[in-house]
């Protein structure tokens, strides 16, 4: 993994951290990043800012971020609160769920796309929540019995919106 700096002939590009090793585990990043996955990628991606995949890319991975943009291939469901794109050299198998969706000539998507409510106030589940927070899912439980955590309660589920997470992690930080 390397950290690449702005080009020398444009010194107001983004930092970028590419991954072109073979890779299998989880990345998750909390604050925002510009992620590049050149090379192989197996298991969860989980990212805040930009995420592109290379066109030499292959991923199998489970993926939610804000803008996914994808050169490769990837295998497995697709979650962006933004925007997903794929580039004419794209091959998605996989669900894609994202508000907004654009897709350029010659890309090939075998699967389904989502484009309901805004991923960023989509409910989530107490499992998929302890899994982004890090925490036990009975910790998630008592913390949403005791009112500490926003939630509702639907259908004896509980469900927990992403932007109100957010804006409390966010809180919880400052104490």
């Amino acid at each position: 993994m390397a950290l690449r700096g702005p080009r020398q002939e444009d010194a107001s590009s983004e930092k970028w951290i590419e991954v072109s090793a073979a890779m299998t585990g989880t990345l998750a990043f909390k604050d925002p990043v510009n992620l590049r996955i050149s090379g192989n990628f197996e298991g969860t991606l989980d990212t805040k800012g930009t995420l592109a995949i290379g066109e030499r890319a292959d991923v199998k991975a489970t993926i939610q971020g804000e803008v996914i943009i994808i050169a490769g291939t990837i295998n497995g469901g697709i979650t962006a609160s933004g925007r997903v794109e794929l580039l004419p050299t794209a091959r998605v198998n996989g669900k894609i769920a994202t508000p907004r969706l654009i897709v350029q000539e010659g890309a090939v998507l075998q699967g389904s796309i989502d484009m309901g409510e805004s991923r960023s106030s989509a409910a989530m589940t107490i499992d998929e929540l302890a899994k982004y927070l890090e925490v036990d899912p009975n910790t998630v439980t008592q913390w949403a019995q005791s009112g500490r955590l926003p939630s509702t309660r639907e259908g004896g589920q509980w469900r927990f919106e992403r932007a109100k997470i957010e804006e409390w992690l966010a809180h919880e930080k400052i104490k």
